[in-house]
């Protein structure tokens, strides 16, 4: 006898449910983290100055530190393609508007400078948690969402200015000598270029796309863990493990740095000649969901 498979009918009132009741969580949750509706409160706060980075296909080393058969090596190069426009500061924040953020309680101060050039600088003696604090504070008080770029969008935004720590010795070398004398000579040259006073905005130019102060002399946070990569000689992933706590700052190189670090000279795990400052710069997330997910992760590890 034939079996009749009957399909169950399906009311449009019984699909629109699940969705009125996301939405109604989402709206309530929005509400109740000053997200969505009511007021952000934008007295007396103007939005930050950005540019919007067209999509593309970019190359960029890779920010993890590599090991072959036991040796450190150059990260080996990262095609991505970004198929969203990254909309992300134009300056670095600024140390008038992070004291504005401290002003409201939101923020902690940043370190005493023994010496601070006039005009508008950038704020330099922040961490990673203070720079969280930032970009909740502007997401509340502009009713957008602003958050910390990983590395791969800091390169994304940075085109001609990213920054290359590849010392280009042989990955086949079985001389370490080698590999010692590039990045000996490297870290000099490094040494004799540091300047640590923090310059006016705009001071180091603008890159292709209209972002000023790439590489200059105050290093960014990024949201992407420290990730150390183990391959064998034919390249075979071997391990791989993340220290997240421990974030890439971007700048004229790469620094890991640990989050609660607020003067790179202080050590907080950087790898060779430390950044001259550490601050940071935020990108807008226009997705519609944006302030849903920062509102489930506000106050937690993944917040930023």
């Amino acid at each position: 006898m034939a079996t009749t498979l009957h399909k169950p009918s399906v009311s449009a009132a019984s699909l629109l449910a699940p969705a009125l009741i996301l939405a109604a969580l989402a709206s309530a949750v929005g509400v109740s983290s000053g997200m969505i509706g009511g007021n952000p409160g934008t007295e007396g706060v103007v939005p930050p100055e950005t540019v919007v980075v067209a999509p593309r296909t970019f190359s960029y080393r890779s920010p993890a530190d590599y090991l072959r058969n036991g040796f450190a090596v150059d990260a080996p190069m990262v095609t991505a393609t970004v198929d969203a426009p990254l909309e992300i500061m134009k300056y670095q924040v600024t140390a008038a508007d992070y004291a504005r953020c401290v002003m409201d309680g939101a923020c902690a101060a940043t370190d005493p400078k023994a010496e601070m050039p006039s005009g508008e600088v950038p704020v330099t003696g922040v961490s990673y948690d203070d720079a969280v604090a930032y970009a909740r504070w502007l997401s509340e008080r502009t009713g957008s969402v602003w958050r910390l770029p990983t590395a791969e969008q800091w390169a994304f935004a940075a085109g001609s200015r990213g920054s290359d720590d590849a010392l280009g010795v042989d990955a086949d070398s079985r001389n370490p000598a080698l590999r010692w004398i590039a990045d000996y000579e490297r870290e000099a040259a490094r040494k004799a270029a540091r300047n640590p006073v923090a310059q006016p905005l705009g001071a180091f130019g603008e890159n292709e796309f209209g972002i000023a102060d790439l590489a200059g002399n105050v290093w960014e946070w990024t949201t992407t863990c420290d990730t150390r990569i183990n391959v064998d000689g034919d390249g075979k992933l071997l391990s791989k493990a993340s220290a997240c706590g421990i974030y890439v700052t971007e700048g004229k190189h790469r620094a890991p740095m640990s989050s609660f670090i607020r003067d790179p000279k202080s050590g907080g795990c950087s790898v060779g000649t430390p950044p001259d400052n550490l601050g940071f710069r935020l990108v807008r997330d226009s997705r519609w969901y944006a302030p849903l997910m920062r509102a489930l992760t506000r106050g937690t590890a993944f917040e930023s």
